[in-house]
């Protein structure tokens, strides 16, 4: 296996952030993975496995080990009268993948079109838009456990999910690899369209009869429309959560701005959106220097070219302090920073 040193991480983070690791390489088979990691070299250095880094904000340099996962395949297991199980390598791109469910009609995945980054992140981050979540399909995980040099299936139990939350990023954070990624799918649609822009869309698209496919390009379109295309403006998509508040404090903030985008979600609490919290502090459309806010989706920070990870960072922060100031709610960053 070849490691490289001083390898410059911009071609490998979608933020298009000119950080350095000190050592890089690839692996696209456990064998391959195994090799890396028993070289005495580099045994005591920090590791970081690397997927499609679109999740990802490098504020300085890695001081260690970058292994870039390129495990790929997709895997017809079984089937039963109602469900498809499709098992995927955490290296596969993540789009792909979706498309390759919607032409072979496996349903479930439509709502996650065109959302970046690979497989192996589906589970870690428990990805979700326009009212799916990972934690719906993912059936089970296949992960290498770093310490124990072990194999280890997570059952969607184990993963622990929570909003953009799992097992994998908390509890077991930098534990594991994730190999791949097995999902449930429907043989029978359940469409969702009732969240966002979707039955708008479908409307202007002039769609008669509901598909998996015609919700999927609704998606595509309003994504398309909303949100920077990484590989033309450094982005890592939604840059925070969306908040959680408890009935008193929604009902207090809804009466001082009647106008607040909120959603009811369990036990009473409502989840605001964080794009409207942000665009009313100001920001939509800021930009210093090469570090912004995307001037038609307040949630998405990015990097007009040469932006340092820490002028994103800083930017973020500012955004974060002004939200707190305003509206007395705490936001959180959804992205990983490094």
């Amino acid at each position: 296996m070849l490691v490289s040193e001083n390898v410059l991480l911009r071609p490998y983070n979608t933020f298009g952030i000119n950080a350095q690791a000190r050592y890089f390489s690839t692996f696209a088979d456990l064998q391959q993975l195994q090799t890396v990691l028993q070289d005495t070299r580099w045994q005591s250095s920090p590791r970081m496995i690397l997927g499609g880094g679109s999740n990802i904000l490098f504020t300085k340099d890695f001081d260690g080990l970058v292994l870039k996962n390129e495990l790929k395949g997709i895997t017809l297991l079984k089937e039963d009268d109602d469900y498809i199980y499709v098992k995927a390598g955490a290296g596969e791109q993540w789009h792909r993948f979706v498309m390759y469910c919607i032409e072979h009609n496996y349903a479930g995945l439509e709502n996650l079109s065109l959302i970046p980054g690979n497989v192996g992140a589906s589970p870690m981050q428990n990805i979700g838009a326009y009212g799916v979540e990972i934690k719906d399909y993912c059936h089970e995980v296949e992960a290498w456990h770093l310490k124990d040099n072990a194999l280890v299936t997570f059952g969607n139990a184990d993963c622990a999910f929570g909003y953009r939350e799992s097992v994998f990023k908390r509890k077991y954070k930098d534990q594991f690899v994730i190999l791949s990624v097995t999902y449930r799918l429907l043989k029978q649609a359940h469409f969702n369209t009732s969240y966002g822009a979707i039955e708008q869309e479908l409307q202007r698209m002039g769609v008669g009869e509901l598909s998996i496919q015609a919700i999927s390009q609704a998606v595509i379109n309003i994504r398309s429309s909303k949100l920077p295309d990484p590989a033309a403006i450094g982005n890592a998509g939604s840059f925070f959560k969306n908040p959680t508040v408890d009935a008193a404090q929604y009902e207090s903030l809804r009466t001082a701005h009647p106008n607040i985008v909120a959603y009811p979600v369990d036990n009473g609490y409502y989840k605001l959106a964080a794009g409207w919290l942000i665009e009313q502090c100001g920001w939509k459309g800021y930009r210093q220097n090469d570090a912004g806010v995307h001037a038609k989706q307040a949630l998405v920070l990015v990097n007009y070219g040469n932006a340092s990870g820490q002028e994103i960072y800083q930017l973020s922060q500012q955004v974060l302090d002004s939200v707190k100031e305003k509206f007395g709610v705490d936001l959180e960053r959804e992205v990983n920073i490094v």
